[in-house]
């Protein structure tokens, strides 16, 4: 019988708040005054997400009465269905604003790499902590659990779903660094990444970024062969993007990649859509413009206002009082569940919450971070906020999965 006395109710009262925060920004973005430019099937969005936290909220009940041994058990399994799902995607799959990532059941529309990405956080969960440790030494688990992501990260290229490819990649040293992994072969294994981007800004950013990620590999490990593993695999980047640049690529390809990294480059494009948002956030002033009263939005200057620019309808309505109050119930939502791996004894659940926690903390990050300028324009929705059934109904799945962990910790603590 569950004490539901022994849940964490403040995680769950962050939850219903979020998701009351979320539906408020949906209504406003769709069923304001903007609604007469909208199609019929925008402006019911509002009546759908109220669907799908009704739902959630349903779901997290039940997860509560299933035994945390469970999700280690199965793990493997939800881990081959997510990538087979992902496989038909590419065969049945529905294309939906140039890619082919989603597969369509019943009369939804999901994500198969979506459901993938809480399935692959288990089953690395799963296989890391039973090797208990590992160490510069012990490279070959470290490689397995890389495989785990690469696995679905190929997949989603192959379906021009780069946006979640790129949240699959940043999981991957957080979950390895927790599980034992030196520093050093962490920043060693995510520095293609950080060279490739300030490369693609300028050769010699990436030379220079590719020299200092040697230097403290160096100093984080005292190891030579790794220190220049980084600055070779570095070189090969730099030089395999000029190539690219100058032999391989077309003028548009290469102004779209470098406007990705720099949106300034393309202000007809996605330079607009940061100017459009910039402007919304900057209007809303201290206290907003009112509830349903944001010009910008109201106005339908903001693109994808109701997901991937929700922030910016409620910085413009509701003003820096109310962003701010989002970003700080974001950041309880954050501790709480930090304070929860911490409070737990068992590694499995540590790892996965881990896991969890820094998933729902990547997609915020990108998300509000792309409204405001900070990063390239990437396209992830923020957490509870964003319209989008099957994105609320996984990220509350994390949630319940850690409320569960949490409540069974006492019986759940030692290795299985």
């Amino acid at each position: 019988m569950i004490e539901f006395g022994k849940l964490n109710w403040r995680l769950i009262g962050i939850w219903v708040l979020l998701s009351a925060a979320g539906l408020t920004a949906i209504y406003s973005a769709t069923r304001g005054p903007v609604s007469e430019f909208l199609p019929g099937f925008i402006v019911n969005n509002f009546n759908r997400q109220l669907v799908w936290v009704g739902a959630s909220a349903l779901m997290i009940i039940i997860v509560q009465f299933i035994s945390p041994r469970t999700f280690q058990g199965a793990a493997y399994i939800f881990y081959g269905f997510g990538v087979v799902l992902m496989i038909l995607t590419l065969f049945a799959g529905v294309e939906i604003n140039g890619s082919k990532s989603w597969i369509r059941v019943g009369p939804v529309n999901v994500q198969a790499g979506l459901l993938t990405l809480p399935a692959t956080i288990l089953a690395v969960s799963n296989y890391l902590t039973r090797k208990r440790n590992i160490t510069s030494e012990d490279i070959r688990t470290a490689l397995t659990a890389l495989a785990f992501f690469l696995v679905p990260v190929l997949l989603l290229l192959l379906q021009n779903e780069t946006g979640l490819a790129l949240v699959f990649l940043l999981l991957i040293p957080v979950m390895l660094f927790w599980s034992g992994l030196p520093s050093g072969i962490t920043l060693l294994i995510i520095s293609p990444g950080i060279i490739g981007y300030f490369s693609i800004l300028d050769w010699r950013l990436g030379l220079t970024s590719a020299i200092l990620i040697a230097g403290i590999t160096f100093v984080l490990q005292r190891r030579m062969w790794i220190s220049l593993s980084a600055l070779v695999l570095g070189l090969v980047i730099i030089g395999g993007l000029e190539f690219a640049f100058q032999q391989v690529l077309q003028p548009h390809q290469i102004a779209r990649i470098q406007s990705f990294a720099n949106p300034s480059l393309d202000p007809q494009g996605s330079g607009w859509n940061i100017l459009q948002a910039k402007t919304a956030i900057g209007s809303g002033g201290l206290t907003g413009k009112g509830f349903m009263e944001g010009t910008q939005t109201q106005l339908r200057f903001l693109p994808e206002q109701w997901t991937d620019f929700i922030y910016c309808v409620v910085a413009e309505e509701f003003g820096f009082l109310g962003a701010g109050g989002l970003i700080l119930l974001f950041t309880l939502l954050f501790i709480t569940l930090l304070n929860m791996v911490g409070s737990h004894k068992n590694p499995f659940a540590q790892l996965v919450m881990v896991g969890f926690t820094f998933l729902l903390f990547i997609q915020f990050i990108i998300n509000i971070g792309s409204a405001t300028s900070l990063i390239p324009i990437i396209g992830i929705p923020l957490p509870f906020i964003s319209y989008g059934g099957a994105a609320f109904l996984i990220n509350s799945l994390m949630i319940a999965v850690c409320l569960n962990f949490d409540l069974y910790k006492r019986s759940f603590s030692i290795y299985s």
